[in-house]
């Protein structure tokens, strides 16, 4: 019998060692790998190649877990100090029993930031270390941590690459994506068309994920100082966009296949969206997009959203989108994840909703998209 699957963490995070990239990457490519570096005014950041990324708080309180809950993360704190379940798989594992998760799938922390890297070879380097980590980090536990492979956009033909080696070597499911354009590109552009085809015939499913100062272009940042301003608009507002481009842009409707998910985002403005997109199409003078199927079909066809554990709406819009095409997220080891108690938020959320309907928040979504068994 294999492993009953009833409550699956969509997006957890992993915390790469610092030397990550110096113990697995290729060694011409090592000089010019991401480094965790001090900067003047003594927070750590991330240095890829002349570019200086992380928040005004630095990336010393990646793995502080609980801030959302109350927990007091020390603006001293180092990244070495964060949760060690975001190092060490076997730390990790008790913490999910305690809130009863019985899989988890894994995303990157610094990795978040890899489409920064300018040289199409040195970010497929970049990404070619860290999915090798990544297995390492997971074999230990193979039915309950599930990596999320990094491929290097910067060169489609590259990405295709690794998205294979990370199916055929690695046994993973799924890639990440972010959402902010790639050499200039929106994801539905023409010279995405065969990166879709490969994930569509490689069965892989397809992540969108935010991250903060990245050095990748950001809608609102021009317009904003304040990091929770920043916040509130990049993940969300670009969430949308890469909504927009692989639905209105045709992706879904020319790769019936393919399996998109929008995380760490929000979910609640996927209705409002999901709904205009449908207004559009159906007025003649506004649809353009050369659709034949509503946006709101597509979406049901191919696309899955993430909710946060505490956000007020999710008990209502579960009947708009359906529970089998939501997911939910720890974001576990992160200062802004839900550490202990993410799957009883998201319960008390649901309130009296049907067992069925709970079952498919809690993990028929999750499996669906990673298509997990």
């Amino acid at each position: 019998m294999g492993r009953a699957y009833n409550v699956v963490d969509a997006d957890g995070h992993i915390l790469e060692p610092l030397n990550l990239w110096v113990d697995y990457i290729e060694p011409k490519y090592r000089d010019a790998a991401p480094k965790l570096v001090r900067d003047s005014d003594g927070k750590q950041r991330l240095q890829v190649g002349d570019q200086l990324l992380g928040s005004k708080k630095g990336l010393g309180a990646l793995g502080g877990v609980g801030a959302r809950d109350g927990t007091v993360v020390d603006d001293t704190m180092e990244y070495e100090q964060g949760r060690k379940g975001g190092f060490d798989p076997h730390a990790r594992i008790p913490d999910m029993d305690l809130d009863g998760i019985d899989a988890a799938f894994l995303y990157p922390s610094i990795g978040l930031f890899a489409g920064a890297v300018q040289d199409p070879p040195t970010a497929a380097a970049m990404a070619r270390a860290y999915n090798r980590w990544l297995a390492d980090y997971c074999k230990p536990y193979p039915d309950r941590l599930f990596g999320v492979a990094m491929i290097p956009m910067q060169s489609v033909n590259l990405a295709i690459e690794e998205m294979r080696f990370a199916r055929k070597e690695l046994g993973f499911r799924g890639v990440f994506l972010r959402p902010n354009p790639y050499n200039g590109k929106m994801i539905h552009h023409a010279d995405y068309e065969p990166f879709w085809a490969a994930a569509e015939d490689l069965d892989m499913s397809v992540g969108f994920h935010e991250g903060g100062n990245s050095g990748m272009v950001q809608v609102g940042m021009d317009r904003f100082e304040e990091r929770g301003a920043r916040h509130i608009i990049t993940h969300t507002m670009e969430m949308m966009l890469a909504c927009m481009a692989v639905i209105w842009g045709g992706v879904c409707e020319r790769h019936p296949k393919v399996r998109i998910a929008f995380l760490e985002s929000g979910g609640g403005w996927i209705a409002p969206w999901l709904d205009r997109m449908d207004r559009h199409f159906d007025d003649v003078g506004f649809n353009d997009s050369g659709l034949k199927t509503r946006p709101s079909e597509l979406f049901q066809r191919n696309c899955w959203i993430a909710f946060e554990p505490v956000e007020g709406c999710l008990g209502s819009l579960v009947d708009y989108v359906g529970p089998e095409k939501i997911l939910w997220a720890t974001d576990y080891p992160h200062p802004d994840g839900f550490f202990p108690g993410a799957p009883a938020k998201v319960r008390a959320l649901l309130g009296n909703a049907p067992a069925a309907t709970q079952a498919a928040v809690m993990a028929g979504g999750a499996k669906g998209f990673y298509a997990l068994n």
